[in-house]
């Protein structure tokens, strides 16, 4: 009987010391407060990026390459993501003329004949106001 109850004893203790010794990660958890977009910062990394590809769209669209235009510009969406939070938080007006322009210049490229000028027109309205709300 003593056997089975030092037994029984032993069991619970190479279970418990078993649980003791499991290696879990601690999980880390970043607050989203603490990203730029969160706080209405905007990231100088991500303008430099969105100018970048606005640059380079209106390069090809003056070459009237519009096929590399329309892949310079794809990009433009994933580094809007990034920094449109901080923008929006900044200043709604231009935010939303960003964005108007966006749409804009998507639909003209994706077109069969894309107007020249208007494309220019709205990546240059872009730009400057990129360029106003990273100022603020």
């Amino acid at each position: 009987m003593k056997r089975h109850q030092v037994l029984i004893v032993a069991a619970i203790s190479v279970l418990v010391l078993a649980g003791c010794t499991n290696a879990q990660q601690p999980t880390i958890q970043t607050s989203p407060a603490a990203s730029p977009a969160a706080t209405g910062q905007t990231d100088r990394a991500g303008v430099d990026r969105l100018l970048s590809v606005v640059s380079n769209t209106k390069a090809a669209v003056e070459a009237g390459n519009f096929s590399k235009a329309n892949t310079e510009f794809s990009q433009f969406e994933d580094n809007w993501k990034q920094v449109e939070d901080g923008i929006k938080a900044k200043s709604s007006d231009r935010y939303k003329a960003i964005e108007d322009s966006l749409d804009r210049v998507t639909g003209e490229l994706k077109g069969s004949q894309p107007n020249k000028q208007n494309v220019l027109a709205d990546l240059q309205s872009m730009e400057n106001n990129i360029n106003s709300v990273a100022k603020l």
